[in-house]
C-alpha cells in the first residue's frame, strides 16, 4: 500500500519498490513515470506460453476453421499460420522487415522508453544513480553531471557480474543446503525452547499464584475467627443487659428474693445477688462494647508487592549491567546522572532510573523512576542539604538487566547562587587575566612582577590581586562552588561585604613572607596569633595542593592538622541570615571549616590571587549540558 506523503500533495504517493526497496515517488504521472521491468515481462510470458502449452493460439486471418498459428508478427500485433503469414508479408515489401516472435497474445513493444523524455529511448546507463537515461536526461536533465556508460558497455559488465554471482552460488549448492538444514534444526529447537520457557514462566506465575491463595486463606480465615469471638463476646453482654430488664433475668430474680420473708434465708441469698447487682449497676455507668466492630487491623497492605510485581520482568544474562559513573556525574543547581557499560556498547534500548532521598524517620523506600534513551538525565526540584540514592538498570523489549549498584549523592547545602566574575571593580587587568564569558580568572606571575622587584635591591615583595563577584547577596542562604587549578600558587577564597570593597582593592598590605599571612599554614610562629577579624573580608587560603584552615580557637593545634589536600571542586555557603559562611568540598558536599562573619551590609564573593594560579566557577547543569560536552 502506499504512503501519503503529506495532505497537501494528495496525487504524491511514496511506495517501497520490490527491486531496489527504496520508496518511489509516483508524482503527477502515476505509473507512467516508471521503467517497465521488460526482463521481468519475458520471464511471465514464457510461464504464460507453457502454462497454455495444451491450449492453441490459433490464426487471426485464416478463413474458418482458422488454423493453429505459428508466428505471432508485433509490428501488426497478430498471429500467423504459415501460408497466412507469407501472404500478408511478401518477399522483398516493407512488411517483410516486421519483426516477428512465436505465438503470442502479447504485443506490447519491446523498446523501453525515458520515463521523463517519453518520445525518447534510453541508450545510456548512468552510474552514480545506477539507472537506465537517454541523452537528454545527459545534456540537459537531472544527469548532466553524472558519469556515464554506453548500454553495451553496462550489459555486459552487469551481465559478467551477474553470471559470476550465480557461478558462484551454484558451486555453493551443499554449504547452502547444510544451512538451510542448520536452520530447520534451529527452528525446531527454538519452537521447542519457547515451548519449555512458556511452561517455566507459567510455573512461575503458578508459584505466586499459589503463594497469593495461602496468604488469602490465611487472612479470610484470621477475619472469620476474629468475627466468632466478637459476635460471642457482643452476644454475652447483649444477653446480661437483658437480664437488667423488669421481670427478666437479673431484675426479676432479685424482685423475688425481695418477697422473701425469712431473714435468714434472705441474708443467705442476697449477699452474692447484691453483689452481682453492683456490678450490674456499674457496667451501666461506663458502658463499653465488648468488642470492636471494625476490621482495621486485618486490612492487607499490598503497595509494596504491587510495585515489585509492575517490576516484574525478564532478566537476561546477556544484557550488560549499567554503572553509575559518579566522576562525570554531578550534583549542583541540578542533578546530573550519568552511566556507562562495562561493554562500553549499547546493548540496552532504553535505561530506567530511579532515585529516593535518603530519610532515617521514613521506614519505607518510594523510588522515583524515569526514562531515558541516553546515558545521562538532568533531575531537577530535588531538596537541598539532601542525600539521594540512584540506581539504573537497561531495557531490551520486554528484557531488563538487573539493577546497578546504588550510588548516594547529596545536593548542595542551599539553593546554587550565579554569578560571573566582575571585570570593573578593582579589577587589574594588567596582573590578571579574566576569559571572554567572565567564568574564569588567571593569575600570571610575569613581566610586571619581575620589574617590580628589579626595583629592589632586598626581598620580594608584592600584593595579591583581588577580585569579586557582579552580583551580591543581601540575605538567605546561597551557595556556589569552582575549581582551582592544581598548579596554583597561592589563592584565597571567601566574601567580602560591600563596605569594605574600597578597603580591599586600595589598602591592600604588601605580603613579604609566608609570616604575614596567619592562616597560611606555614609553620612561621604566626599559628599563636588568632584569625584576624578586622580583616577587610573573610577569606581562607588554598595554594600548592592544599586546603588551610585558618587559626582559631577551636581548630587544632597542630600546624599539620590544619592542612588537607585540596578538593578538585570547592563550594562556599554563606548564610546571611545566621552570619556564617562555610567551606565545602563540593565534590561530596562536605563542610571543610566554618566561622561567623559580619553580613550587615550587602556581601560579595571574593578571590585573591598570587603568582601562577588560575579559578573557574562550576558552570551550571541545565538540559543540554551532557549533550553540550559530549559534543565537546
Amino acid at each position: 500500500t502506499g504512503r501519503k506523503r503529506n495532505s497537501l500533495t494528495p496525487r504524491s504517493t511514496l511506495f517501497p519498490c520490490p527491486g531496489c526497496q527504496r520508496d518511489i515517488d509516483l508524482g503527477e504521472r502515476g505509473i507512467n513515470g516508471l521503467f517497465r521491468n521488460f526482463t521481468l515481462e519475458t520471464i511471465v510470458e514464457r510461464y504464460r506460453q507453457a502454462a497454455r502449452a495444451a491450449i492453441a493460439i490459433m490464426c487471426d486471418f485464416c478463413k474458418p476453421p482458422p488454423q493453429e498459428s505459428t508466428k505471432s508478427c508485433m509490428d501488426c500485433s497478430a498471429s500467423y499460420c504459415n501460408e497466412c503469414f507469407k501472404i500478408h508479408h511478401p518477399w522483398g515489401t516493407a512488411k517483410a522487415q516486421h519483426e516477428y516472435v512465436g505465438p503470442t497474445t502479447n504485443f506490447r513493444p519491446k523498446i523501453l522508453m525515458c520515463p521523463e523524455h517519453e518520445m525518447e529511448r534510453v541508450n545510456m546507463y548512468c552510474e552514480i544513480c545506477r539507472r537506465p537515461v537517454c541523452h537528454l536526461c545527459k545534456l540537459g536533465g537531472s544527469h548532466a553531471n553524472h558519469r556515464v556508460t554506453t548500454m553495451s558497455t553496462a550489459y555486459k559488465t552487469l551481465k559478467e557480474k551477474l553470471s559470476k554471482d550465480i557461478e558462484y552460488l551454484i558451486s555453493k549448492e551443499s554449504q547452502v543446503k547444510a544451512h538451510i538444514t542448520q536452520l530447520d534444526l534451529l527452528l525446531k529447537e527454538t519452537e521447542c525452547n519457547s515451548e519449555r520457557a512458556k511452561q517455566e514462566a507459567s510455573q512461575s506465575f503458578e508459584k505466586l499464584y499459589y503463594v497469593l491463595e495461602e496468604k488469602k486463606s490465611a487472612a479470610l480465615r484470621a477475619i472469620e475467627t476474629s468475627k466468632n469471638i466478637r459476635l460471642e463476646k457482643l452476644q454475652t453482654q447483649v444477653e446480661e443487659y437483658q437480664g437488667l430488664l423488669e421481670n427478666n433475668g437479673l431484675v426479676g430474680y432479685a424482685q423475688e428474693v425481695l418477697k422473701e420473708t425469712d431473714p435468714s434465708c434472705f441474708v443467705q441469698t442476697a449477699k452474692q445477688l447484691h453483689v452481682r447487682i453492683q456490678k450490674a449497676t456499674e457496667s451501666l455507668k461506663s458502658f463499653r462494647p465488648a468488642a470492636e466492630t471494625t476490621f482495621e487491623d486485618f486490612v492487607v497492605d499490598t503497595a509494596k508487592q504491587e510495585d515489585i510485581l509492575g517490576d516484574l520482568s525478564f532478566h537476561s544474562n546477556g544484557l550488560e549491567i549499567p554503572e553509575i559513573n559518579e566522576e562525570q556525574s554531578r550534583m549542583y543547581n541540578k542533578a546530573l546522572i550519568c552511566w556507562e557499560c562495562p561493554g562500553k556498547t549499547d546493548s540496552a534500548d532504553i535505561y530506567v532510573l530511579e532515585y529516593h532521598k535518603l530519610n532515617r524517620e521514613d521506614e519505607t523506600v518510594t523510588w522515583q523512576k524515569t526514562e531515558v534513551c541516553g546515558k545521562s538525565k538532568v533531575l531537577a526540584d530535588l531538596d537541598d542539604d539532601s542525600s539521594y540514592a540512584f540506581r539504573v538498570r537497561g531495557y531490551k523489549g520486554s528484557i531488563c538487566s538487573p539493577w546497578s549498584r546504588e550510588v548516594v549523592l547529596r545536593t548542595p547545602p542551599a539553593p546554587v547562587f550565579s554569578f560571573l566574575f566582575d571585570d570593573k571593580c578593582g579589577y587589574n587587568n594588567e596582573h590578571l587575566h579574566l576569559n571572554p564569558r567572565r567564568t574564569s580568572v588567571e593569575s600570571r606571575a610575569g613581566f610586571p612582577l619581575l620589574l617590580g622587584s628589579e626595583r629592589l635591591q632586598v626581598g620580594c615583595y608584592t600584593t595579591l590581586d583581588y577580585i569579586i563577584g557582579d552580583t551580591g547577596i543581601a540575605k538567605g542562604k546561597h551557595f556556589w562552588a569552582f575549581h582551582v587549578e592544581a598548579y596554583s600558587y597561592l589563592v584565597k577564597v571567601g566574601v567580602v561585604p560591600s563596605n569594605k570593597i574600597q578597603k580591599l582593592f586600595h589598602s591592600t598590605p604588601d605580603v613579604t613572607s609566608p609570616r604575614y599571612e596567619q592562616d597560611s599554614g606555614h609553620d612561621s610562629g604566626s599559628e599563636d596569633a588568632f584569625f584576624d577579624s578586622s580583616q577587610p573580608c573573610t577569606l581562607v587560603t588554598l595554594g600548592m595542593k592544599k586546603f588551610f584552615i585558618p587559626v582559631t580557637p577551636a581548630a587544632p593545634k597542630d600546624p599539620a592538622s590544619r592542612i588537607l589536600p585540596l578538593p578538585s571542586c570547592l563550594g562556599i555557603c554563606l548564610d546571611c541570615d545566621r552570619g556564617r559562611v562555610g567551606f565545602y568540598d563540593a565534590g561530596r558536599m562536605k563542610c571543610l571549616y566554618e566561622c561567623e562573619v559580619d553580613c550587615s551590609g550587602i556581601m560579595y564573593p571574593a578571590f585573591a590571587l598570587m603568582g601562577g594560579a588560575a579559578v573557574h566557577l562550576e558552570e551550571a547543569v541545565t538540559a543540554k549540558y551532557r549533550e553540550y560536552h559530549d559534543d565537546i
